[in-house]
């Protein structure tokens, strides 16, 4: 547990400084385009390379290359093994990557037209979502490599580069909103800003490649590039990461559904589920990713060290962290959306019948957070197996759900309907993925585990409670001064996290070696990790 919270910590700490930019961003572009022709377009043209990032990149490129360079680095070759698979993995990677780039820039107005049609009866909507695609793919091909750098600093249990990195893409694109919002002016084209916005996209990779190479070095590995040669390992990690694209990214192609059905709804709509999903990705990408980053080399560690028992022990322990900290968020997200929406987004541009429907969709989306953290945790107890395959069809299941209900719900509720499709097609698939585990006896709920939930969401009760308490009382200040918005904020926040953390250490929903680590006291420490 002591490892598996230090490592979290680390790269959960670095992500929520990356996740409070993006948080800034996200108000700056609501404030400066509102939710209108610009902002759809910059989110489509954003979506594209985002979601492919996550899905191969970030998604399955890394739980690929990370077992199998981590597995060359501790094998017999060592430093000379994995250093040679590498080098022709990042030789081949970066044709592909170049050919799929080009590609997909040619075929840009097709894969606009896919996902997004009902563009065209907009004028010039369409065209201009085509122009600013073309402009932001680039950053797929950058920030792949940014991936696998970070892959290998990962296997070494060196996190924190790669978990810095996207700070650095979020402090680019506050660069590029302001000059936007420069070069326009009062009363100008609000297609400046999403001009100059995209721009910054591409340059923010090209800003986090050279960081994540000057890490790479300064940690003594050294990468070259030769002529592009298929070795078995390649081959292999290749017929890896085909089936973890699907299996490892079913929130990612649940993104490209969503972005289909949401572009065929009111104007405007795209602009709300995107910035409602930067709340929900606040917890998602503080514990989700740094969850599953973290677990996945020591698993692999310890399933090919034999080591069944550390393990269960380790997913367990992953297991306990996720709902102690998701299952407050999703309560808490849930019933004061109105809150911070209101105070973070309503403003400029972005007017408060904007906002009445982002807190709906907000609270919708997150009734899936612990479900979307879960997954993170129990995927890779297939991929350190190298059973990529498994994931894949519970994927496939979740997907064609998701699909059906949204058939369903987006005629009658809209896109808040859109919105809790996905939360319930992520829940199936985490379900779907636990029952597979449970019947090989590779992952099992303990009565230690289930006792531990259980006694967290006497504590979430109690938290709710009070917030449901307070949110009509403070209405007034959400919506007010800048002081006004932080105070009423900051009392909300402080108040539910500490009847939370105060019920929960009461009845025992904590872990000893966390307390310890919260209260920085030292404490008799629990079977090691690694």
């Amino acid at each position: 547990m002591s490892s598996l919270i230090k490592n979290v910590g680390t790269i959960g700490g670095l992500t929520m400084v990356s996740r409070i930019f993006g948080f800034a961003r996200d108000m700056l572009l609501a404030r400066v385009l509102g939710a209108g022709l610009a902002a759809d377009a910059f989110q489509l043209a954003f979506t594209l390379p985002n979601t492919f990032r996550r899905l191969f990149a970030e998604g399955a490129f890394s739980v690929a290359f990370v077992p199998t360079y981590s597995r060359a680095l501790h094998g017999e070759g060592g430093e000379t093994a994995a250093a040679k698979f590498a080098d022709d993995v990042l030789s081949v990677f970066l044709w592909i990557l170049l050919v799929f780039s080009a590609v997909m820039m040619i075929a840009m107005p097709g894969i606009v037209w896919l996902l997004a049609r009902d563009f065209q009866e907009v004028p010039g909507k369409f065209e201009f979502a085509v122009f600013l695609s073309r402009v932001t793919f680039p950053y797929l091909a950058l920030v792949s490599l940014v991936a696998m750098l970070s892959g290998l600093l990962n296997a070494r249990s060196r996190f924190a580069p790669g978990a810095f990195a996207p700070v650095l893409l979020n402090i680019v694109l506050i660069g590029g909103i302001i000059t936007g919002w420069w070069l326009r002016g009062p009363g100008g084209d609000d297609r400046i800003v999403a001009e100059a916005l995209c721009v910054a996209v591409s340059i923010a990779g090209v800003v986090q490649l050279a960081y994540m190479w000057w890490a790479v070095r300064r940690a003594g590995l050294k990468l070259h590039w030769h002529l592009p040669r298929l070795t078995p390992e390649v081959k292999k990690l290749g017929m890896l990461i085909l089936p973890a694209t699907f299996g490892a990214g079913i929130y990612q192609i649940s993104q490209f559904v969503d972005t289909f059905f949401a572009t065929s709804l009111a104007q405007g709509s795209l602009t709300l589920l995107k910035l409602a999903d930067r709340l929900n990705q606040l917890p998602l990408g503080i514990v989700g990713i740094a969850l599953g980053t973290a677990i996945l080399p020591m698993l692999s560690r310890h399933i090919h060290s034999g080591d069944a028992a550390e393990a269960q022990r380790l997913q367990g322990n992953a297991f306990e962290i996720a709902t102690l900290l998701t299952l407050p968020a999703a309560a808490a997200l849930a019933i004061c959306a109105p809150a911070f929406v209101t105070a973070f987004f309503v403003g400029g541009r972005f007017t408060e019948a904007d906002g009445a429907i982002m807190a709906q969709i907000v609270a919708a989306l997150v009734a899936g957070l612990p479900a979307y953290v879960i997954v993170k945790i129990l995927n890779p107890g297939f991929f350190a197996r190298e059973d990529m395959r498994t994931p894949v069809w519970t994927a496939l299941a979740a997907l064609i759900v998701n699909i059906a209900i949204n058939l369903y719900v987006v005629e009658r509720y809209g896109i808040v309907g859109l919105a809790g499709a996905t939360a319930a097609s992520a829940s199936l698939n985490c379900l779907l993925l636990y029952t597979v585990l449970h019947r090989r006896g590779w992952f099992h709920f303990t009565a230690k585990l289930a006792g531990r939930i259980a006694r967290q969401l006497i504590a979430v009760a109690a938290m709710s409670a009070l917030l449901w308490w307070m949110m009509p009382m403070m209405a007034p200040y959400y919506g007010g001064g800048v002081f006004e918005r932080i105070w009423s904020l900051a009392a909300l926040c402080t108040a539910g996290g500490a009847v939370f953390f105060v019920v929960a250490f009461l009845v025992g929903a904590l872990d000893k070696d966390l307390v310890a680590m919260l209260t920085r006291r030292r404490a008799k420490p629990a079977v090691e990790q690694e």
